[in-house]
């Protein structure tokens, strides 16, 4: 989004007549790598005592990377949940992300063929899930009624950036046969 404002007021003229605030006519499609939000993979009344030795390794983990990472990415989401909500235009943001993944399959280190296999298949199956949305008082995914499934969204939003380009080309001064 940041890029498409420079764009904007960088005078793109792909862009106009978009003002630099029009959030709401802009598709967003956020796929996350999956995280296990869900998965207590640390208590609190442990984390109180450790020292900074704990902190930077912990059972085979590193839980200020773990924390600082999850937090960024919750709170990029959230922004961004929220601005499209505000705008009315929450149709126009879909975020795809598997926030109940556990042991190996939530790591970015197991790159064993087993767990690639995994992968894939949760990511099949993240297609035939329901559309979700962060619940911005929970911090967590809900699906939404009547939202169709993540493969219908994405196929909806590849026909309106489809049918944008096809506009696009058509205003376009440049004739694209004519490039050779």
């Amino acid at each position: 989004m940041s890029q498409i404002t420079k764009q904007i007021f960088d005078g793109n003229p792909e862009f106009f007549p978009i003002k630099p605030t029009d959030y709401g006519r802009f598709l967003v499609i956020s796929v996350g790598t999956g995280s296990s939000k869900v998965e207590n993979k640390y208590d609190a009344k442990k984390a109180a005592k450790w020292g900074l030795l704990g902190w930077l390794l912990n059972g085979g983990s590193n839980p200020i990377v773990d924390v600082f990472t999850q937090a960024s990415a919750d709170m990029v989401d959230l922004h961004i949940s929220a601005l499209f909500q505000a705008l009315h235009s929450e149709e126009n943001y879909l975020r795809i992300q598997d926030d109940t993944l556990t042991g190996t399959t939530s790591s970015v280190d197991g790159a064993t063929k087993e767990n690639l296999n995994k992968l894939v298949e949760i990511g099949k199956s993240l297609l035939k899930k329901a559309v979700s949305r962060v619940n911005l008082d929970s911090g967590l995914f809900e699906p939404i009624v009547k939202g169709g499934t993540n493969e219908d969204a994405l196929k909806k939003f590849a026909k309106l950036l489809s049918e944008e380009r096809r506009l696009r080309e058509l205003k376009s001064p440049f004739d694209k046969k004519c490039s050779n």
